[in-house]
């Protein structure tokens, strides 16, 4: 039931702008555990145990996105300056979390380069290539798959968050307004293409992790820094400016900063992580 539960958090990730899934698993301890649950899954090894909580997690997730998806659709329909503002500091609170998560098993002044390039080939992606992919409104079944397969991305890949992932690509008011009004002729396909992306990217970021720890969660922290430009949109920035909506959006910023910081302490407890590991610590280093 806890997995469950945690799980329903963990949907948050697949509609909001700052929180991915795999950062919500990793902050509940389950991120390893989900990655080795998978891969065993489908080795056939411990298919039961697997399967109990896989199914527990995963319903979980759906149930989250569903009920938050709701929110959020609304909150951006009427309040998208304020929303955008206050996701942006979710995403700039997980920046300690996930430093801390690079230099756990030794990091040395090589791997800023991995980042470096990581974060540069991320800002064009998300950011100067979002011109070429236009918002998607009337999609077919291929796309559909693509937007399954984005969304996947983000639950497997640590920082990656999905909601910039598919600004990016063109999906997300389609993925919000689908999940949120029971799109089915967009979902079904969507989660086709999420499954067959969960089964690939795990495998191979499990090998990655085992084999090439440091460097593999370097570039995913580029990668991570990458997104966050694309937080905010044009009309968020447009709007901005000195009155009384830019500094409700500040305060509102500042509060999702601390909630991520909030997060963060969370997964430093059930991991047992000492008091120099602390985010607050690190952001301040």
């Amino acid at each position: 039931m806890i997995n469950f539960l945690k799980g329903i958090a963990t949907g948050l990730g697949a509609i909001a702008p700052g929180l991915s899934g795999s950062v919500l698993l990793v902050i509940f301890g389950l991120y390893q555990k989900t990655i080795a649950a998978i891969n065993e899954f489908f080795r056939l090894k411990n298919v039961g145990k697997n399967f109990k909580f896989l199914a527990l997690l995963g319903s979980g997730i759906v149930i989250g996105a569903v009920l938050f998806s709701k929110l959020v659709d609304f909150l951006l329909v009427n309040f998208e300056m304020y929303t955008r503002f206050a996701f942006l500091g979710l995403i700039l609170g997980t920046i300690p979390l996930f430093f801390r998560e690079v230099r756990k098993e030794g990091f040395s002044a090589k791997y800023y380069i991995f980042i470096l390039a990581a974060f540069c080939a991320g800002i064009f992606l998300f950011v100067f290539n979002r011109d070429y992919f236009p918002p998607v409104e009337d999609p077919d079944i291929w796309q559909s798959v693509v937007l399954g397969l984005a969304v996947a991305v983000s639950y497997i890949v640590p920082g990656v968050d999905s909601a910039a992932i598919l600004s990016a690509l063109g999906f997300y008011d389609l993925w919000v307004s689908s999940v949120a009004h029971f799109n089915f002729e967009v979902l079904i396909p969507a989660g086709v293409g999420a499954v067959i992306g969960v089964v690939i990217i795990s495998i191979v970021i499990n090998k990655l992790i085992a084999n090439f720890y440091t460097a593999t969660f370097s570039v995913i922290f580029g990668l991570f820094l990458s997104v966050i430009p694309s937080v905010l949109n044009e009309g968020s920035l447009a709007a901005a400016g000195m009155n009384i909506q830019t500094l409700i959006s500040l305060i509102l910023m500042v509060v999702g900063f601390v909630l991520s910081i909030l997060f963060g302490n969370l997964e430093k407890l059930s991991s047992g992580d000492s008091e120099n590991d602390n985010p607050l610590k690190i952001a301040q280093e």
